[in-house]
C-alpha cells in the first residue's frame, strides 16, 4: 500500500495520483507537482489515501509544494501569454496551409513546454510549423492531435438537454457508447437526436444501460408467449421505464385485446435457452441497425 494524493490539472480532467512526500496536503489545496510533461500546478481533489502498488503506475512522482500566492500569480500569467500566443500559431498554421483545425493552447507551469491541441481528419506534417514556432516563442513545442470527444471536452458548450456538457463539467474519463444502447432503450436512432455537439454518440446513453439491462432480464422477451390474469397472450412491447410488459390476449371472438401488464403477473409458457436466445436476440439487433449509425460511434 502507499500513501497518494488524486490531483486534477483542468476542471472534469483526468485523475492522477502523486506521491505526497512531506507536503501532506489536504483536498482542495493546489499543488506545485512533478509531471511526465514538466512542472504543473494542480488541485487536490482526492486527499491523503491508501491506494494498492498494483493499481498505481510506477514510478510515483512526487508533489513539490503546496502552491503559493506566487505560483497562483504565475499560473494566471502563463494563460495570458498562452491567449497571446493563440493568433501567432493560426497564423503560422495558415502560412503553412495545414489542414488542421487549432482547438487549444496551453504552457507548462515552468514555461518550457507550448502544448498545441488540434483536429484533423489525416495525418498532417507539422514538422516545419514545430521549427517556426520553437524560434518564435522560445520553447519546446509539443502539437497533439485529438479527437472529436476531447475537442468538446475542452470548448465546452450546452446538450441537447440545455445542460452544460457531462465531459466538460464532470466526466473524467470517456466511456464507450454504442449504438445498440439507443437501441435497447428504444430511443429513436435518428442521429440527430442522439449524438451530442461533437457528433458521436451522446454520452448520457451510458448513465441508464445497466438499468436497462437488469431490468430486461426480469421482462419476457418480446415474441414469446405468456399466461397473463386474462388468459393466454403474446407479448408485443416491453416499457421499461413504466417497468410494464404490453401483450396482445388469444381471444376465441378473435378481437384479441392489447393490455398492459407488471412482470411479475406473468408467467412464461414456452421454455427458452437464454444464451442461445441471448446470442440470437443480439445478432439480430446488429443487423437491423444502418450501417451509416454505426458511424457514431468511436
Amino acid at each position: 500500500m502507499a500513501n497518494v494524493v488524486g490531483v486534477r490539472f483542468k476542471n472534469a480532467g483526468k485523475l492522477y495520483y502523486f506521491n505526497p512526500s512531506s507536503c501532506w496536503p489536504s483536498a482542495g489545496d493546489l499543488v506545485i507537482v512533478e509531471t511526465t510533461r514538466g512542472v504543473e500546478l494542480g488541485e487536490v481533489v482526492v486527499g491523503i489515501s491508501e491506494v494498492d502498488d498494483a493499481d498505481l503506475t510506477a514510478p510515483l512522482k512526487n508533489v513539490l509544494r503546496i502552491a503559493t500566492q506566487d505560483d497562483v500569480e504565475q499560473y494566471n500569467r502563463n494563460l495570458e501569454k498562452a491567449a497571446d500566443a493563440r493568433p501567432i500559431v493560426l497564423e503560422k498554421i495558415q502560412q503553412h496551409q495545414l489542414d488542421m483545425k487549432l482547438v487549444g493552447i496551453e504552457y507548462t507551469f515552468d514555461l518550457q513546454k507550448l502544448i498545441i491541441y488540434f483536429t484533423s481528419d489525416g495525418r498532417v506534417d507539422f514538422r516545419q510549423l514545430v521549427k517556426d514556432l520553437a524560434y518564435v516563442f522560445k520553447a519546446r513545442i509539443e502539437l497533439k492531435q485529438i479527437g472529436v470527444r476531447d475537442e468538446a471536452k475542452m470548448i465546452g458548450g450546452l446538450g441537447a438537454c440545455g445542460r452544460n456538457l457531462c465531459c466538460s463539467t464532470f466526466l473524467g474519463d470517456f466511456q464507450p457508447v454504442s449504438i445498440k444502447m439507443a437501441k435497447e432503450q428504444n430511443l429513436s436512432l435518428n442521429p440527430t437526436k442522439i449524438s451530442g455537439m461533437c457528433g458521436r454518440l451522446m454520452c448520457c446513453l451510458k448513465y441508464e444501460q445497466e438499468f436497462y439491462e437488469k431490468t430486461r432480464k426480469t421482462m419476457p422477451r418480446v415474441g414469446r408467449d405468456v399466461q397473463t390474469p386474462d388468459g393466454i397472450g403474446t407479448v408485443i412491447e416491453l416499457n421499461i421505464l413504466k417497468n410494464t410488459v404490453k401483450v396482445r390476449l388469444k381471444k376465441e371472438d378473435d378481437l384479441n385485446p392489447i393490455k398492459d401488464y407488471e412482470p411479475f403477473v406473468l408467467r412464461r409458457l414456452d421454455k427458452e435457452d437464454k444464451y442461445s436466445d441471448g446470442k440470437q436476440q443480439k445478432q439480430q439487433a446488429i443487423e437491423e441497425i444502418d450501417e451509416s449509425l454505426m458511424e457514431l460511434e468511436d
